[in-house]
């Protein structure tokens, strides 16, 4: 007897170089959404990483640096999961975390969406931390710059009338370990524990918790500052100067210093950003 075989569905033969069809997305992306959908979230910087984790510093990231302007419409819940692979709940996590940094809001019928950027919460670490590595650095080194002409004068003033003798000797020693330091990132190290020891020093118990917050602009400011600066000499000695200020209590000094220093850190930022001294830099590197 003859066996019959099922008879196998054939596929329609496909011509070399046809792309296959895909489903239309019945949501309209903008062009910025459409392009951060389709890429890759979880990249290799991010291995070991959780999933939303990783999704939340991308897609955070992104935002700040100006791919989703405030107003925008970010893909929807199922769309993220089918880009990116994963599963839904992470995508709700990362959506849920960004909303609480002030960055997101979502609402019914309307989707997630991007807040005015005066409701995002700068001072967050994680969000301060996206926002000092933007490729673009010059906005934030402005701002940066401008809140620590705010704050650091009057700290130190008041860190010389406050101090203790241990907190003298770990501003002593973070300045000390700045002009001694063998690598660009122990004496980055040095020069924000200097400062935080300063913000400590000053005796007020808002500003403690302010330090720790801003810990990573100022380290972002400080690699900016001392990568390819030929003044490191100049710069360790008006460091040395707001040092001999605090520990001989004298707060007027010690706020000029500060000022002097800050000063001489915004000529830098502007000497840097100008087309030739970035051509110099990158011909160095």
């Amino acid at each position: 007897m003859q066996t019959i075989q099922p008879r196998r569905r054939s596929k329609p033969p496909i011509a070399h170089g046809t792309p296959r069809k895909r489903h239309a997305d019945t949501r309209v992306l903008n062009g910025r959404a459409r392009a951060l959908a389709k890429s890759t979230v979880v990249s290799a910087r991010h291995r070991g990483a959780r999933i939303h984790v990783a999704m939340t510093r991308e897609i955070g990231s992104r935002i700040l640096w100006g791919e989703f302007a405030p107003g925008e419409v970010l893909p929807n819940e199922a769309e993220w999961s089918r880009r990116f692979r994963v599963s839904r709940s992470a995508v709700r996590e990362s959506i849920k975390v960004l909303v609480g940094k002030g960055l997101l809001t979502s609402r019914p019928r309307i989707g997630t969406t991007v807040e005015p950027r005066e409701r995002w919460n700068l001072l967050d670490r994680d969000v301060l931390q996206w926002y000092s590595a933007m490729p673009a650095k010059r906005e934030f080194l402005r701002a940066v710059q401008e809140m620590r002409h705010i704050i650091e004068p009057e700290a130190a003033a008041l860190a010389a009338s406050k101090r203790t003798s241990a907190q003298m000797a770990e501003i002593s020693g973070a300045c000390l370990a700045m002009g001694t330091a063998p690598t660009l990132v122990k004496r980055v190290d040095a020069d924000v524990r200097f400062h935080l020891a300063i913000l400590t020093a000053a005796g007020n118990e808002f500003l403690i918790p302010f330090g720790f917050l801003i810990e990573s602009a100022l380290a972002s400011v400080f690699d900016y500052t001392t990568r390819g600066r030929e003044d490191l000499a100049h710069a360790q000695r008006l460091h040395e100067n707001i040092e001999a200020a605090i520990r001989n209590g004298q707060p007027q000094r010690a706020r000029l210093a500060v000022r002097r220093l800050l000063g001489n850190t915004d000529d830098f930022i502007v000497r840097k950003s100008r087309p030739a001294a970035r051509k110099r830099a990158s011909s160095k590197s």
